[in-house]
């Protein structure tokens, strides 16, 4: 479980600080909650984060245990070092936006027709409960070729799952290599 410390400070000498010791600044908030200005051990951050089954991991905080989802972060620009973090809280029962990753699954046919793939949005944002969040939403891109793409609408609905996006939006497509 990852442990982090709340803030007292958080100002920029303050954050600066902290940074400089190796910690990853964020800022935890939910729904009906006070937000909470925190800091984890970057490290133990990227390795929770890489390793963890579903889009919820638990942390703990000043003796508190919440389940958490990362809602947006912040990098620098040229090292790619991580700089902040925003979590959500995920309540149980509480139907919150989510954005979830979507997982393309096999080969293209467009591939071999001098064609590329080509992801619109890697993340999709969805309205669910914590308990019917899936992990990842899976494409299958194998009867794809040059041209052809995958809109909202295309994919397969799910259980207690609501898509924000409208109906009409691409995710994927198979464009021309130039």
């Amino acid at each position: 479980m990852l442990e982090g410390i709340i803030r007292e400070s958080i100002g920029k000498r303050g954050t600066k600080a902290l940074r400089r010791d190796g910690y990853l600044i964020a800022n935890i908030y939910g729904k009906g909650l006070e937000n909470i200005n925190a800091a984890f051990k970057m490290n133990e951050y990227i390795r929770t984060v890489r390793n963890k089954e579903t889009l919820a991991f638990p942390i703990k905080l000043d003796g508190k245990e919440l389940n958490v989802v990362v809602q947006g972060y912040e990098s620098q620009a040229v090292t790619g070092n991580l700089l902040h973090v925003d979590l959500m809280v995920a309540q149980p029962g509480v139907v919150t936006k989510y954005y979830v990753p979507v997982e393309t699954v096999g080969s293209p046919l467009g591939l071999k027709n001098k064609g590329m793939l080509y992801v619109a949005k890697q993340r999709l944002a969805v309205k669910a409960a914590p308990e019917a969040l899936p992990a990842s939403i899976v494409v299958n891109v194998e009867p794809l070729d040059l041209g052809d793409s995958v809109l909202v609408r295309d994919l397969a609905a799910i259980e207690n799952v609501t898509f924000v996006d409208a109906d009409r939006v691409g995710i994927l497509s198979i464009i021309k290599a130039k």
